[in-house]
């Protein structure tokens, strides 16, 4: 089964802490893939918080198309059954995945109400591969720490994947994916039409 599954003295010693991190936030905000993280995460929480049901997750796809790279995801979670799969497949595998990501995230940041994103430290790995660091604020409890992998496949610097405290969106779509398509017979067919119904179940019911 397919789980889908953020006194003077005292003012004297905080003065230059707080400089230091204005600075850092600051340099992290002029840096195209924090602004990127940092655009795409306040869209997605606006939309959460505006929304429900199919204008949510119609609302966040949309977020979704423009800052990440949903056909490199895509291929990331299938594996080496992309390689299995026909140019046909592969087509409705992109589209029917994307629609369950934006199911995904709908869930996950629909339970967030007036929390906020702050971009942190951003590393380069190389061959335009950036890993940025952020914490999701929440009133009520504890921040979150979300690590965004940006990367440009082509089409300007685009999100790939997402890590909640450490647990990635992709491994974790690629687990159930690959188990799904290894319990029927090894098809990727088996697993874009479960896709498929799922993504139309979800229609009939909004």
């Amino acid at each position: 089964m397919l789980r889908f599954a953020i006194g003077g003295g005292a003012i004297a010693l905080i003065g230059p802490g707080f400089a230091v991190m204005t600075a850092k936030q600051a340099v992290a905000e002029q840096d195209p893939a924090g602004q990127l993280v940092q655009r795409a995460a306040d869209q997605v929480i606006e939309v959460a918080k505006a929304n429900a049901g199919a204008a949510r997750e119609a609302g966040i796809r949309r977020v979704l198309e423009a800052h990440f790279d949903l056909a490199y995801m895509g291929r990331s979670t299938l594996g080496n059954y992309w390689n299995q799969a026909t140019p046909e497949q592969r087509e409705r595998f992109l589209k029917a995945s994307a629609s369950a990501e934006a199911r995904a995230y709908a869930e996950r940041f629909g339970q967030y109400r007036g929390q906020t994103l702050s971009v942190g430290r951003i590393n380069t790995r190389g061959n335009g591969v950036f890993t940025v660091e952020s914490k999701l604020n929440q009133s009520n409890s504890d921040p979150v720490a979300v690590q965004w992998e940006v990367r440009n496949e082509g089409q300007g610097l685009r999100i790939v994947d997402v890590k909640t405290e450490g647990v990635s969106m992709i491994m974790t779509r690629r687990a159930d994916y690959v188990s799904y398509i290894r319990k029927h017979g090894g098809q990727v067919e088996s697993l874009i039409e479960e896709l498929e119904a799922r993504a139309k179940q979800r229609t009939t019911q909004q």
